[in-house]
């Protein structure tokens, strides 16, 4: 119960304290679930987010999933999202009822002005943080870049590109562990 408690409350603050989206949020589930609780390694983290951008929905409420379930199963994994999704469920609830009021105040415009450009800041360094650990050899920068390239110039869903880096990935896989059996005959 303690677990599913600490669960709950980590990803209620990160909910709380985090504007600008999933994306936005993912350097601090990063920093709480790998620095701070150590549930997770640097490279299950990757995998987490790999697989939370890659399922339908918002990637925070993904990640929340995917952090509790492999910490307390289901219920952990109901904690987490509960968590992370009951802070935005309150403030949306409360800023409809003072929508009004607030809409055409030239201060909270402004607030959600640089809340934005902040908020591009933090993915950027999400991204910088990942693409660390993730590109590591010509074949992923390539499709990384590709990847990009495709979703921002050609306006293509982000679906087809996953489908296609995995694809890709599954190729370069086989090509380089046949390359490898290859060296490893040759030298017999």
């Amino acid at each position: 119960m303690k677990q599913l408690l600490q669960l709950f409350f980590a990803f209620f603050k990160m909910g709380l304290f985090t504007f600008g989206g999933g994306l936005a949020m993912l350097p601090l589930i990063q920093r709480t679930a790998v620095e701070d609780k150590g549930w997770m390694t640097e490279e299950e983290m990757v995998d987490c987010v790999a697989v939370a951008q890659s399922m339908p929905g918002v990637i925070a409420i993904n990640a929340a999933t995917y952090i509790g379930n492999r910490q307390k199963g289901f219920f952990g994994a109901l904690a987490a999202t509960l968590g992370v999704i009951m802070p935005s469920f309150i403030i949306i609830i409360l800023a409809v009822l003072f929508l009004q009021a607030i809409g055409d105040n030239s201060y909270v415009n402004g607030a959600f002005v640089g809340i934005k450009a902040a908020s591009c800041g933090l993915i950027l360094a999400a991204a910088l943080s990942l693409g660390k650990q993730i590109l590591k050899n010509w074949f992923t920068w390539m499709l990384a870049a590709l990847s990009f390239i495709i979703i921002a110039v050609f306006d293509i869903t982000a679906v087809w590109v996953i489908l296609a880096g995995a694809v890709l990935g599954c190729i370069y896989n086989t090509v380089q562990a046949r390359k490898l059996n290859g060296k490893e005959e040759q030298n017999d």
